[in-house]
């Protein structure tokens, strides 16, 4: 594959630019690269604390994330392999670049390191949502940073972190169909509540991965032999007084009768 001409001229503009920079920029750069993949570790980690405390589908959510940013770096990964674009730090004549240059057969197009951010933070977003003026700037950021030292295009991060944004939502709504269940039953023993934290206050055991747990069917008011409980716990009250009024001493009626004559 060979990269687009607007990409190199712009891959050199950035790269100079970056060269002209004081060293500890450049050492923040290259070294910030791989420290925000970290911290996003982290905020997986963070984000799955918070969950033990939440419904089984925001668990559920928080365990698929992570899956869903691997999945995005598979496809990032594979199309490397078949698309083939050499590195800008090789390909462009007399290019400048900060960080060393990845070894030959470590394809450009499109951007790991993008497409993992971009993951990450599109994954994070879907499990908590507040985080999203963190972690949307940081992948932006760290996609970026892949051009200012100089090992990627443009046109390689602004498609890996498409591939990011896109994958990694998508795959975790759809794994989340089978985690949410999975979390809700494993709940119910209490080794995995250590990890999954307890079902909430209210839920019905199983609700989610056998069905909706037992159901009380209507009974029809006023069925032979059978007495409905809300029933019973509404009327009960009249009828025992209706019946005191009746037949017993001191009842409503007898009182009323005992008055008129």
């Amino acid at each position: 594959m060979q990269a687009p001409d607007f990409s190199v001229h712009l891959y050199r503009d950035v790269t100079e630019w970056a060269w002209g920079t004081p060293s500890w920029v450049h050492s923040v750069a290259d070294v910030g690269t791989n420290a925000g993949l970290l911290l996003f570790a982290v905020l997986f980690v963070a984000g799955w604390w918070r969950a033990r405390g939440l419904d089984a589908r925001a668990m559920g959510l928080a365990l698929s994330a992570p899956f869903a940013m691997v999945a995005a770096y598979l496809v990032s990964e594979v199309s490397k392999d078949f698309l083939q674009e050499e590195r800008p730090c090789r390909a462009v004549s007399g290019a400048v670049h900060i960080a060393s240059c990845p070894a030959p057969g470590d394809w450009s197009f499109p951007s790991n390191h993008a497409t993992i951010a971009a993951a990450s933070a599109a994954g994070l977003v879907v499990v908590w949502r507040a985080l999203a003026p963190l972690v949307l700037p940081l992948a932006v950021l760290m996609a970026f940073s892949r051009v200012f030292v100089g090992v990627h295009y443009p046109h390689d991060v602004a498609a890996g972190f498409c591939v990011g944004v896109v994958v990694a939502p998508v795959v975790a709504l759809v794994l989340v169909r089978a985690a949410e269940p999975l979390v809700d039953f494993l709940r119910g023993f209490p080794v995995a509540a250590v990890l999954l934290g307890v079902r909430p206050v209210g839920a019905p055991a199983g609700a989610g991965f056998g069905g909706a747990g037992p159901v009380q069917e209507p009974v029809p008011a006023g069925a032979a032999g059978v007495t409905r409980m809300d029933d019973a716990a509404v009327t009960m009250p009249d009828v025992m007084g209706g019946v005191r009024g009746v037949g017993g001493p001191g009842g409503a009626v007898g009182r009323h009768h005992r008055r008129g004559s």
